[in-house]
């Protein structure tokens, strides 16, 4: 899923337009932490997994062993201790802390998963990088030089038609195992479609 938005738009609100799936994992950064619109992953039977912020209160109900050289330093199961937060959030959460070994950073995740192991949720998080980075990608290479339409719903469709684009030469450079970066390949296909051409016989 994908979201275009005018840049005004909150991140937070895309919970809001998402429909979760039950048994669907949602990975997603703390700006997300929406106690009231993540309380609607548990009542479909989805799980997310999301970094916590400061000043969350939290009480610990209980704590589970660690396996501390595969980095976990803690993992609790919590309730939210603030009155407002419990009334958006009446469930229980797993707060699982870990230690990033290749910066020493720690990172705190809640999520209403209890049955994966502990390495499981902070490997989940570490895989979220690979969709930032994709998207990074996107905005640094994705250059639409022409607008055909400029009403909403044009240059919503010919956005998602170079992301569509990208997409499947990322597809077809694995697939055929391609030694040229995207970057390079990318700029055969940009062929203005519209285009005049003079054709010689």
């Amino acid at each position: 899923m994908i979201s275009i938005s005018d840049g005004k738009q909150a991140d937070v609100s895309i919970l809001d337009e998402l429909v979760p799936e039950p048994g669907a994992f949602y990975v997603m950064d703390r700006g997300y932490l929406a106690l009231e619109r993540l309380y609607r992953f548990v009542l479909v039977g989805a799980f997310f997994v999301t970094r916590t912020k400061a000043g969350v209160l939290l009480n610990r109900l209980a704590s589970r062993p660690v396996d501390r050289p595969s980095g976990i330093r803690s993992d609790h199961i919590v309730r939210l201790r603030s009155q407002t937060s419990a009334k958006h959030y009446p469930d229980r959460l797993r707060r699982v802390a870990f230690r990033d070994a290749e910066n020493g950073k720690v990172l705190v995740f809640l999520t209403n998963n209890f049955d994966l192991p502990a390495e499981t949720i902070a490997r989940l998080y570490k895989l979220r990088w690979r969709v930032e980075l994709f998207f990074k990608w996107i905005k640094q290479n994705l250059r639409i030089k022409h607008f055909f339409g400029t009403s909403d719903t044009a240059v919503r469709t010919q956005v998602w038609i170079a992301i569509c684009v990208y997409v499947l030469v990322a597809i077809i450079r694995k697939e055929l195992r391609l030694k040229l970066s995207l970057s390079q390949i990318l700029p055969v296909l940009s062929v203005n479609p519209l285009s005049k051409c003079l054709c010689l016989n």
